[in-house]
């Protein structure tokens, strides 16, 4: 009867994505299965080697990923069952035989589906059923690889170490150099700081940030229309990276910063572009780059701007 093992890794973090592992192993079981239990409860180390092993020897191995922007969106309950059934999808698409189905806890989250019926909950199953076990073990190692290369993309979170969890140092960090695309902003206490003025001056006495966002970017697009630039992106995202807004002006594309404050003491919004975040403004321009191969004649230049006030004033721009 072969167990198709069910865990999620990433269920708590304030940065990076929810995932999913699913693993099937042989009938007959080799030796190495039974060095398998929670992924908490073995070293980095000894992870590492029984995830090659698990990739290489299991019948099956899926994975289902839930990236920080449908997260937020759908919510962390939804972003479980939606990456769960991605992980079996995945597990399907290899077309490995199963006959019952082991979850880690007390949701179903394959409830509704014609899988319902073959799914067993346990509560901490990672650590009593192997296969729940091995699908612990390559989610967290899929995700802390994940997060590793954001460490290098995000300079300063000290993502290689605390994996997204809001340990002191990344929470002193969001303070200090604010929040990145990988943050969970539907998360607590991210949700309230996103509100913040990062260097102190006081809470934006508004629900709806991103609208102040938006027009204060508003703002210096005018500004830098009327300076002769011409705008031609505004807010490019992907997953790992954005810019507020892309304007050429001459031989040069500019990549804009725009800062907002409810008042420009205490030097406004420039006080926020620290060395970290000139790095992250630097990895986005060349990712737009590769993206838009059509700029690639332009001598790329950063920039900030920062706006203040209800009236959402222009105080500056400058190159950096």
């Amino acid at each position: 009867m072969a167990i198709l093992g069910i865990d999620e890794v990433g269920r708590g973090p304030l940065a990076g994505p929810l995932v999913v592992g699913a693993v099937i192993l042989p009938d007959e079981k080799p030796d190495w299965v039974e060095e398998l239990k929670d992924s908490k409860k073995i070293t980095a180390k000894k992870r590492e080697k029984l995830n090659e092993i698990i990739l290489v020897e299991a019948v099956a191995v899926g994975l289902g990923w839930v990236f920080v922007d449908e997260l937020d969106n759908v919510g962390i309950s939804e972003a479980l069952r939606l990456a769960t059934r991605r992980a079996v999808k995945s597990v399907q698409g290899l077309h490995a035989a199963f006959s019952q189905i082991v979850i880690d806890g007390k949701v179903n989250f394959l409830s509704l589906t014609p899988l319902e019926k073959y799914v067993t909950t346990v509560v901490k199953a990672d650590n009593l059923v192997k296969e729940v076990s091995a699908a612990s073990i390559v989610a967290k190692v899929a995700r802390d690889h994940y997060m590793y290369d954001l460490d290098e993309k995000y300079p300063g979170y000290d993502f290689g170490k605390n994996v997204g969890y809001g340990t002191a140092k990344h929470m002193q960090a969001i303070r200090e150099v604010g929040i990145c695309p990988e943050h969970r902003k539907s998360f607590e206490p991210i949700k309230s700081m996103v509100g913040w003025d990062i260097n102190g001056d006081g809470v934006i006495n508004k629900k709806d940030t991103t609208a102040l966002g938006a027009q204060g970017e508003t703002a210096v697009c005018k500004y830098l229309e009327q300076k002769g630039h011409v705008v031609v992106e505004r807010n490019f995202k992907t997953k790992i990276c954005e810019i507020d807004i892309v304007s050429l002006y001459g031989d040069s594309i500019y990549f804009t910063e725009v800062k907002y404050r409810k008042n420009s003491s205490r030097g406004g919004g420039f006080a926020a572009i620290t060395s970290d975040k000139m790095k992250q403004m630097k990895f986005a321009a060349e990712v737009f780059l590769k993206h838009h191969p059509e700029f690639s004649a332009q001598n790329p230049m950063l920039a900030v701007a920062s706006v203040s006030g209800a009236g959402f004033s222009v105080d500056d721009w400058f190159v950096v």
